[in-house]
């Protein structure tokens, strides 16, 4: 198993596009979470949409770089998930893999092993890009530097982790599911701008909808991280990501998240060990 994991972590890391999904995201967590606000807090705008400096500065890094988690990471390595599981279906090396490995399952557990170590870079990269940012801009301005305690970083980091591989998860599974990456990264990024994005508007509107909001991605990852630090006008402000509530508890959040991911893995494993490979 381990040669198989490690052979599966190579090829992911030799991709091309795992960099480039890294580097964009890494760069728009850097953007987002820190310049782009730095900038306007600089500029003086009286819009009540300009994050205080106080969100900048390191005390707050937690809850500053998880809000944009649940979301724009998670249409990241939802590409980086169909990437590494549909990209053999159109290469046409799946049928080679199975004769040559011990079993599809085998193959399978491998992968999502290696898939898992991968997304630990995307969340430790961006948390020190995010850390060294914040520091600058507390020296600049002369704030206090304050740092969270290691408790809460390591819940911050492993929230950031679990979040990453449920979206990961969802794209692995739609590329088993369709047979491809292409499809698969469509449906994905349709399906979290338009039906997450549009259930989370009207929920807020529409009692019936309730039920069905608080089972959405989007609304459970964010109420994970809520308890961490995450400042709720961060969620609104967050473009095509905005999340307006409501919240759920952070155990019910934990547990319909797991749902989802073992729902993933489950079907993911099943189609793969029952379906033809072409």
């Amino acid at each position: 198993m381990l040669n198989s994991v490690n052979a599966e972590f190579l090829l992911i890391r030799k991709r091309v596009n795992t960099w480039i999904l890294l580097g964009l995201w890494v760069f728009l967590g850097a953007n987002f979470g820190y310049i782009l606000p730095y900038l306007s807090y600089l500029s003086g705008s009286d819009d009540s949409r300009v994050r205080p400096l106080a969100a900048l500065l390191p005390a707050e890094i937690i809850g500053t770089l998880l809000s944009g988690y649940p979301f724009f990471g998670g249409v990241m390595v939802l590409i980086l998930g169909a990437i590494a599981f549909g990209s053999e279906y159109g290469w046409g090396t799946l049928k080679t893999v199975y004769t040559q490995r011990p079993g599809r399952l085998h193959v399978f557990a491998a992968k999502l092993i290696a898939l898992g170590v991968t997304l630990t870079t995307f969340v430790l990269i961006p948390f020190v890009v995010g850390a060294l940012i914040s520091y600058v801009i507390a020296v600049r301005e002369d704030a206090p530097i304050v740092w969270p305690d290691a408790w809460l970083i390591v819940r911050g980091l492993a929230a950031g982790w679990f979040l990453m591989t449920i979206w990961a998860g969802f794209g692995a599974a739609l590329a088993v599911l369709s047979r491809g990456t292409a499809l698969a990264i469509g449906v994905g990024i349709l399906y979290g701008l338009v039906i997450e994005g549009l259930l989370a508007a009207l929920v807020n509107d529409v009692s019936l909808l309730q039920p069905l909001g608080d089972g959405l991605l989007r609304t459970n990852g964010y109420s994970l991280i809520e308890p961490l630090g995450l400042v709720t006008e961060l969620a609104r402000a967050s473009g095509p990501g905005s999340f307006f509530g409501p919240y759920v508890g952070d155990l019910q959040a934990f547990l319909t998240l797991a749902a989802y991911l073992s729902a993933f893995i489950l079907l993911s494993g099943l189609l793969l060990r029952r379906r033809d490979v072409v």
